[in-house]
């Protein structure tokens, strides 16, 4: 939804998001910039667009959390009837702690403690395909080994990340969107041509 084509194909992709998503109402989505600004999506109805953000967190039943990804690991929170956040970690926003953002936001919107939070890594580039400099080992925190190149499993970061952070129950997808190349979308894999995947959480309205 969140593109510059002719309004006849933005609206043929809002009737299909509708039929696909009937509990639905409203999609918040964002122009990501791998930072850790975390939106707020209220009540609504139709699009929600926000420019440079890289997560989202409601509490309203009827809206759908969307963000893109590639490689990038979509991060799910939960407090079970009460409010979702979904983030977009790659390894600058993972770095800089747009986990701790998150759920900084989604427990002062909830009104929850971090004892009742679920998380979920989801699909994106394991660590044997994701070759790195030391550059982004040092921001995530992992100590750099050898001579290089190293490989960085981002999940694994964000999930010591949020044991750190004092959530109890943290799953992790074994998908790699580099490995499946007839699944998911990976920029690394395609050398930047792949497109985007999205990734969406909400509470269904009535």
């Amino acid at each position: 939804l969140w593109s510059d084509a002719p309004v006849g194909d933005v609206m043929g992709r809002w009737r299909l998001f509708r039929r696909a998503f009937p509990g639905f109402s409203a999609v918040a989505l964002g122009h990501q910039i791998h930072g850790t600004a975390v939106a707020s999506a209220g009540p609504s109805e139709g699009w929600i667009q926000v420019e440079g953000v890289d997560g989202w967190v409601t509490t309203a039943p009827g809206v759908l959390l969307t963000v893109t990804v590639a490689d990038c690991i979509p991060v799910y929170l939960a407090v079970a009837g009460t409010g979702v956040a979904l983030l977009h970690a790659g390894w600058r926003g993972t770095a800089a702690g747009i986990l701790a953002h998150g759920l900084e936001r989604l427990l002062a919107e909830t009104g929850s403690s971090v004892s009742y939070v679920k998380m979920h890594c989801g699909v994106g580039i394991c660590g044997p395909c994701y070759e790195v400099g030391s550059e982004v080992m040092l921001g995530c925190g992992v100590v750099s080994e050898g001579a290089g190149p190293w490989h960085l499993d981002l999940r694994q970061v964000l999930a010591e990340q949020g044991a750190e952070l004092g959530i109890p129950q943290v799953t992790l997808s074994s998908l790699c969107s580099a490995h499946d190349r007839s699944s998911f979308y990976s920029h690394r894999a395609s050398r930047g041509t792949d497109g985007r995947m999205v990734a969406y959480l909400g509470m269904p309205g009535l």
